[in-house]
């Protein structure tokens, strides 16, 4: 299965970090390339294992994926549930590594498998290319964001709320 991954370091705490990582809507929107828009489902509000989310790319390709692992502020991981045709199966995932000066390494990875299986190793040999693409601009995105005062300020406020540690806010 291909892998495809790309890390940054960013000069904020883990906690902070993974919470910029998942700020939703507006805010979302103004680091994130990839999203054009996102979802909770099955009337979730924040994020946690076995959320689902839809989520619409800019090029407007849509899929359903689900949280399979949410560990603040270390990792989280999803699924495809449903989505492009082409894809088997896809997966992504954030880990965040504290730094002893402060600072995050914050890596985004993508593992996928794509249909059918007699196009699979040309297809996937495209997917690598695209989605390499795609995950080097996410993740400048994500280093803007560390940086920018609105996105700061909101996952700051998610932190306080409780949202990172997946609890609805009080």
């Amino acid at each position: 299965m291909p892998v495809v991954e790309s890390s940054i370091v960013v000069d904020v705490p883990a906690a902070v970090a993974f919470a910029v990582a998942q700020t939703t809507g507006e805010v979302r929107l103004r680091w994130d390339p990839f999203i054009a828009r996102q979802q909770f489902l099955d009337g979730a509000t924040a994020p946690g294992k076995g959320v689902r989310s839809r989520t619409r790319h800019r090029s407007g390709l849509s899929m359903v994926s689900e949280y399979v692992s949410y560990r603040p502020p270390t990792t989280t991981g999803m699924k495809m549930v449903t989505g492009p045709w082409f894809f088997e199966r896809l997966a992504a995932g954030w880990r965040f590594a504290q730094q002893d000066d402060g600072t995050t390494l914050a890596t985004w990875r993508y593992s996928f498998s794509c249909r059918p299986h007699w196009l699979a190793p040309f297809a996937e040999k495209i997917g690598i290319w695209m989605l390499g693409s795609d995950i080097q601009r996410r993740i400048a995105g994500f280093g803007r964001g560390c940086a920018d005062p609105v996105v700061l300020a909101a996952a700051r406020a998610s932190l306080a709320a409780g949202e990172a540690d997946g609890e609805s806010p009080a």
